[in-house]
């Protein structure tokens, strides 16, 4: 088996490269995440694609191969809404628990799936540790209104492994992309999913579609899938892969933006979130207007 055939297609540099297609990409991540390949082709592979960027059938076969292998949480007769949670907060508080912890109190199972990328960084694991929302130690249902957080060991350790290849070689790779992307939850779900640059907007947009998802996609708070507090962001819905305009974007700052934390620690934030959850504290129309989005989404599975 091996790789190396696909990495020299893939390798050729920013012009030269070739794409794989869907099945080519499908076991190519396969033999990674199975460990049939050595570290050496793993690093070849993730640098590689770093270069040349992933076309949406890549994305869709990657997606294949991580979708097949996935422990998946048990379907419980509701809808899930799924929030990838990755990136974690930088100068702004991380509100990704926020938004589940509205979803779930509209009846929603939610579940917020992610693990630590760098080291200098909030992430919602933190802030939901402090809420009182430890991490899944085991595969479970999730209960209508229930909020859980699924480390992304929990549910695949060959993708954390992958992930953890940037703390090695300091870029990002397809990986990072594929957490935003992928679906834990057997039987009816939506996935909430974010972009940081325009062009992964549409590339991620197309690989929805690829796969017949049921989505949400917007350019969220600092690679976040909750909507930017200061902003009224586009979001696009996907229901069995066709695509809607749910919200139209606004371009700039909202004219009149709440109040948000200065502190971004796990506390601050936590302490925040329990402010707006109770009333004392105003809640953000754009994350308010996205809940009503998804909600939306959901009603149409």
């Amino acid at each position: 088996m091996g790789i190396s055939h696909y990495i020299k297609e893939i390798g050729r540099g920013k012009d030269g490269a070739r794409s794989l297609s869907r099945e080519q990409a499908a076991d190519l991540l396969g033999q990674v995440l199975d460990g049939a390949v050595t570290d050496l082709e793993i690093g070849g592979f993730c640098l590689a694609m770093r270069i040349k960027g992933e076309t949406p059938e890549e994305m869709a076969g990657f997606l294949d191969a991580v979708q097949q292998r996935l422990n998946l949480l048990p379907a419980s007769g509701s809808p899930t809404v799924v929030l990838p949670s990755y990136n974690g907060a930088r100068k702004l508080p991380v509100l990704t628990p926020l938004l589940a912890l509205l979803l779930a109190r509209e009846g929603m199972a939610v579940v917020v799936h992610g693990t630590p990328t760098e080291s200098k960084r909030v992430f919602s694991s933190e802030v939901l540790t402090a809420l009182d929302v430890p991490a899944l130690a085991a595969i479970k249902p999730i209960a209508p209104g229930e909020v859980v957080f699924a480390p992304t060991e929990l549910l695949s350790p060959a993708l954390k492994r992958l992930l953890d290849v940037r703390r090695v070689v300091g870029l990002r790779n397809s990986a990072h992309s594929l957490v935003k992307l992928m679906n834990p939850a057997a039987g009816k779900s939506l996935v909430v999913s974010s972009y940081t640059h325009p062009e992964y907007a549409v590339s991620m947009a197309a690989t929805f579609a690829l796969v017949g998802a049921n989505a949400m996609l917007l350019r969220g708070t600092e690679g976040e899938g909750v909507a930017d507090a200061r902003r009224s962001p586009q979001m696009l819905g996907f229901i069995g892969g066709q695509r809607t305009v749910v919200q139209e974007g606004l371009r700039g700052t909202l004219p009149s933006v709440p109040d948000l934390p200065k502190a971004i620690d796990a506390a601050s934030t936590a302490a925040y979130i329990r402010a707006v959850l109770a009333g004392t504290s105003p809640l953000p129309p754009a994350i308010a207007q996205q809940v009503e989005h998804i909600l939306h989404l959901v009603r149409q599975l």
